[in-house]
């Protein structure tokens, strides 16, 4: 069973390093990774049976490694109970909004569990770092989310929010490899590479972010990622730990035998196969 949360302290908003410190294996982080798949799918099973609503945010630098941990989270998983949701840019009329609407209809009904891949924090980080708000807009966000937060967490969502931190090297190498890998290039925007040369900037308002909206209804949880396994693997423990679950009972699973042909023979292809090409072999 899950663990479920007791009285916390100051450090248990860091995701504390379940595993030794030194890198991780790929072989270890495999087995383990998949050992947390499978709690994973208790806890799947065990929030659609009763009804949970769970809210996981993911914030953090450009290159810290969201996308990783979330696709380490999803991939075991069913999409229709873990919905991942990555807003776009805001319309001409959501900018017309009160800020939180466009966000709050993404929020999770009885059994599903929603993971923001960024959030309504855009307008503590980025849009204040890159001028798109002003910082009375940015005051007022910072008073006002605390209460947002409090009554989503009162109307029974679990409400779960994580920052990714990564170190000024590791930031750099990570977004280096991004620009001669033709598979990562899609991840380099204009934006990145402004947002890249402020990191002190950053660096302030997500001091600012976590001094306002850090509360004891809604707390912070701190990950460091610059160790992707390591991030990934301490993410989905902590997670497990602070969501309980139990695993339900399985009645055994059987195929049935297959029906008898009957007489049925494979008619003439009446379709277009895809080219089988030659591909190295074991």
């Amino acid at each position: 069973m899950g663990a479920a949360k007791t009285g916390e302290t100051q450090d248990d908003h860091v995701a504390v390093s379940t595993y030794s410190s030194g890198k991780i294996k790929r072989k270890d982080y495999e087995r383990e990774l998949a050992r947390l798949h499978v709690e994973l799918v208790k806890l799947q099973l065990w929030a659609v049976h009763k009804g949970l609503k769970i809210c996981i945010v993911f914030e953090g630098r450009d290159g810290a490694g969201k996308g990783g941990v979330i696709k380490a989270i999803t991939e075991r998983v069913s999409p229709r109970v873990f919905r991942v949701v990555a807003l776009p840019a805001p319309t001409e009329r959501e900018k017309s909004q009160m800020y939180m609407q466009r966000y709050l209809p993404h929020l999770p009904a009885a059994g599903e569990i929603v993971i923001f891949d960024r959030s309504w924090y855009n307008r503590a980080g980025i849009e204040r770092v890159m001028g798109f708000c002003s910082e009375e807009e940015v005051k007022r966000f910072l008073e006002l989310t605390p209460v947002v937060e409090k009554a989503i967490v009162d109307s029974g969502i679990t409400l779960l929010k994580y920052w990714l931190e990564v170190s000024q090297e590791e930031q750099t190498r990570r977004l280096e490899a991004r620009i001669n890998d033709g598979r990562k290039i899609w991840k380099l925007s204009p934006m990145d590479l402004k947002s890249y040369s402020r990191w002190y900037d950053y660096s302030r308002a997500r001091d600012d972010m976590f001094k306002a909206t850090s509360t004891p209804w809604a707390p912070w949880y701190v990950a460091r990622s610059d160790d992707k396994r390591r991030g990934r693997l301490n993410i989905i423990s902590h997670i497990l730990k602070h969501v309980p679950y139990d695993a339900l009972p399985r009645e055994p699973v059987r195929l049935p035998e297959r029906q008898k042909s009957q007489g049925y023979k494979e008619p003439e292809l009446l379709y277009s196969l895809v080219p089988e090409l030659s591909w190295p072999s074991q």
